[in-house]
Formats: C-alpha cells, structure tokens, sequence
C-alpha cells in the first residue's frame, strides 16, 4: 500500500469508567478510499494546531473550509444581528403598546438579560465551537440518564427557532419592500401573494450566494458590518439636523396603549417584544465555528461585542426616531404599514429622501438574510450529521466543489417557501408560527446553561485556566475554554437558591396566611 493511500480516520468509541461516559478517540491508519463526499484532508492539512486539537476534542472531521477570520465573522455577526435595523422595522408594535415607555426602557432592560445569556452561551462556544451548538452543549453537560431524550429535543428546538427567525426576516423584508411601494405609489393595491412572490425572490438570491457565491460571503460581510456601522453614523446626524420634532418629555415618558388592556403593565410587556426580537440571535456566528479560524477564542469575542455594540446602536436609534416624530397619529396609522418609513419621511420631509434611507436600510437586511442563511443551514447540517434530521444521510452531504451543505441551504430555503405558501391563505396563521421564533430561542438557550449551572454544582474539581482543545467534560471535572466567566459565576447558583429559601420562608411565616392568590376587585 503507498503512502498516497493511506488515510487517517477516526473512530469514536465510548467506554464506562466508574458508571460515566467518556468520548475517546481512537486514530488508527485505514485502507479505506476517500468517498466522493469525505472531503476533509486538504483542509485539515490547512488547520492551526489550534483548531486541530478543537476538533479531535470534539470527534468531527472537517469537513468544511474554514473560511472567516475574527474581522470576516464580526462582520457577518453584527450584520446577522443588525438590532438597529430590526427595531426599525418592527417598532410599530411598540409604538403602540407602550410606547416611547416600552422602547427605551424596555431595551435597557432586554440589553441587561440578553448580555448575561449571550455571556453564559459565549462560555460554552469556548469549550466547544461546533455548528451544532446548544443540542451539542446540552449532551456534553445533561445527565447521563436524560441527555439522549433531552439533546434531541434540544436539537429541534433549536432548529425550529431559526428556520422561524429566518421565515420571519425574509417576510419582513418583502413586506417592508411593499411598505416602500404603497409610500410612492399611493394607490397600490397590498396583496399578501405579492409578499410571498418577493419571499420566494429574497430567497433564490440568498441561495445563489450561499452555494455558488461563497468564496465571496466573508469579504462581502465584512463590508456589510462596516456599512452597517457607518450607515447608523449617516442616519444619526441626519436625524439630528433634521428630525429635531418631539418634546423630550414625550420621549422619556410618553405611553401609548392600544392594546385592548385597561392594565398598563400588561401593555408594557407586550412592548417589550420588539426590544427581544431585535437582539436575540446572538448566537449565529456560533454555527458557523467550524469555518472559523481559532474559533475557540473569536467566537466567544465576537457574540459578546455584537450584543453590546448592537444593542447600544438600536438604543440610540430609537432615541433618534422618537424624537424624529412630528405627527404620532400619521405614525400609528401609516399605510405603509411600518412607522419607520413614515418617521423617516417626517425626517426628511421627502418621499424620495425617506425612500433613499429606507432602501440602504433594506441593504443590510439583504446582508443579514446572507448571513442568517448560512448559519441556519450549517446548524441543520450538524443536526443531520448527529442522525437528528429524517433523511439524514442525504442532508449531511456536504460538497466537495463549494464545500458548503448545499443540500441542507436547499432545505431551509425550501421550508421558508413553504411557509410563505401560509401567507398567501393568512397571514395571521403565518404570524402565529414565526411569533414562536424568540420564545423558541431563548429556550434554546435556557437549556443547555441549565444543565452547565447543575454540572457547577456536581463537579468538583473545576478549571479556568486552559488552552483551546483541552476542555474536560466529566463527572470528576471540568476543564473550561479559554474564555470563561471565571468562578465568579459559581455564586449565582447560591444566590438564586438564597431567593428560593427566602420566597419559601416568606410564604410559610406570612404567604400562607394572607395570600390567596389573584383577588377579584369587582
């Protein structure tokens, strides 16, 4: 046998010591011919040794080609999140149920929550940067009884979360693109097909680019992370010279209710939604760590400064388009159907102008949809590697020309067509299923540092020193990435059960007494 054909494969294989599970990796030379789909070697001979040792830590080949670096993958993170741009476009909900109250308050308040989550997952994509992320976490961290049943769950939780956020990013952007429309063409006539048509059109691009354009997705996210700066820098002065309007009173304390509810904290939290929706998703530059060169160190870097630079930008912008606001009721009745374009038009006194601002706005959200694309599609790929998916052995193929998983970036634009298909019969049902899409993140989110929190409590020998591919997960101890919270972390397990004791101690000396739970008033 000659040299040329021998191949290094890898095995891996579980072994119970003292009752636990531990992944082992057993290199072995074998006579095996490469497949036209194992298309792992002249990449793995391009590898940092730090990257090497992550994925012989985690047991994978690899399989794709590691194409960003911490500036390419910044870019296409922030664009991916793009939180000023999607509290523009989904401010009308809370214009309306709280409003000036809901936004900028509200998003002070999602900012601090989401940054202590985005924090915790950052932790966990040091220890382990795969595409598979949170169903992956939760095996390494669940119990050995339950972490099968509960991975698998996770996984399509997890699934289900992004194809939802990315269904509902390309339906915002069609019908945002009609918003444009009716504001320049006044007697154009709104039809819910007209939105899927352009759905289907946002899509076919995004597939051409992530398939037969891919050698240009990093170098075209990193422009986009910069315009998207930039273009905030643009609209914030052009806001400030020319969108002067509303009192400050109004903007630090006006409430807006029509909600239905006579109750103004319910009204309040419903607020809060587009303040979470703007900035969940934080996680998707974690599904592409296996592009990613030293993934170990950039991945945790880069989701906590998008989360901080974007929630700082989509804060400020909202504090610029309140003020911008001459005419509330021209706002909350717009025909465009989104109060962005109205405040812009108010801005700018111009159809034209408002739609030139609108249109680059409309940019980065084609960038983002790039982006997102390519993170939901390599995360659908890990679940199809794990055997999660129906059909995975025809979904876990990945190219060996693009090396990209064409097959699962058709899947994911395939069900987004699909559901566009909902929106045609009602757009209400449509809605009903993409509303799902943050609740259904932060659960996923939820779980996986959940079971990290109870594994702090079980382990006793914990490490926060170590290089990139030398975590340990185990029952004796935990080894983690080179990016960690430290033990700091370990107190708040205590301080919640402190919470727990006193709520308890509270209702036994006092709550059971006096508390009856919801009165009637009248």
């Amino acid at each position: 046998m000659s040299p040329g054909n021998l191949k290094l494969s890898r095995h891996i294989t579980y072994e119970r010591v003292a009752q636990e599970e531990f992944i082992v990796m057993d290199y072995k030379a074998s006579t095996q011919q490469p497949r036209d789909d194992d298309v792992e070697d002249q990449d793995t001979r391009g590898l940092s040794s730090e990257d090497k040792q992550v994925m012989a830590q985690m047991g994978k080949r690899q399989q794709l080609k590691r194409r960003f670096n911490s500036f390419t993958i910044l870019g296409l993170s922030m664009t991916l999140l793009s939180s000023w741009e999607a509290i523009g476009g989904s401010m009308g909900v809370g214009i309306t149920t709280g409003g000036p109250v809901s936004l900028i308050y509200g998003l002070m308040f999602t900012l601090t929550g989401t940054l202590a989550c985005a924090a915790s997952i950052a932790e966990m994509a040091s220890i382990c940067p795969i595409s598979g992320a949170q169903y992956h976490w939760t095996y390494m961290f669940a119990p050995a009884k339950w972490r099968v049943f509960i991975t698998f769950i996770q996984g399509w939780v997890t699934v289900f979360a992004w194809q939802a956020t990315i269904t509902s990013l390309t339906f915002l952007m069609a019908a945002q693109v009609q918003g444009l429309v009716v504001l320049n063409y006044p007697f154009y006539n709104f039809e819910r097909w007209h939105t899927s048509l352009i759905m289907w059109l946002v899509v076919l691009i995004s597939f051409v680019q992530n398939v037969y354009g891919i050698k240009l997705l990093p170098v075209f996210e990193l422009f986009s992370g910069a315009m998207h700066i930039l273009l905030f820098v643009a609209l914030a002065v052009l806001l400030l010279v020319m969108g002067r309007n509303a009192s400050a009173r109004w903007v630090f304390t006006g409430f807006v209710n029509e909600t239905g509810w006579e109750n103004q904290g319910v009204a309040w939290f419903i607020g809060l939604l587009p303040c979470i929706w703007c900035i969940v998703g934080f996680d998707g530059a974690i599904h592409l760590s296996e592009e990613t060169t030293n993934a170990s160190h950039t991945i945790p870097t880069v989701i906590i400064t998008t989360v901080i630079v974007n929630g700082a930008l989509a804060w400020i912008f909202v504090l610029l388009c309140l003020f911008s606001i001459s005419d509330i009721s021209a706002v909350l009745s717009t025909p465009t159907g989104y109060p962005l374009i109205e405040i812009m038009q108010q801005a700018t006194q111009s159809r034209t102008g408002a739609t030139a601002v609108y249109s680059l706005i409309l940019t980065i959200t084609m960038a983002a949809m790039f982006g997102t694309l390519a993170s939901v599609s390599r995360l659908t790929w890990a679940f199809a590697r794990d055997d999660g998916l129906p059909f995975s052995g025809y979904f876990k193929h990945v190219d060996a020309t693009y090396r990209v998983p064409i097959r699962s970036i058709a899947l994911v634009s395939i069900v987004i067509v699909l559901l566009s298909l909902i929106n045609i019969g009602s757009s209400t049902a449509l809605n009903a299923i993409l509303s799902l899409s943050t609740i259904a993140l932060y659960t996923s989110y939820i779980i996986p540092i959940t079971c990290l929190i109870f594994m702090r409590f079980r382990v006793p020998d914990k490490i926060y020193d170590s290089q990139a591919g030398r975590a340990e997960i185990s029952e004796g101890q935990l080894v983690f990435g080179p990016w960690n919270l430290g033990p700091t972390m370990n107190y708040a397990g205590p301080v919640f059960g402190l919470v727990l004791v006193f709520a308890m101690a509270d209702y036994a000396i006092r709550g059971r007494v006096s508390f009856v739970g919801p009165r009637r008033e009248r």
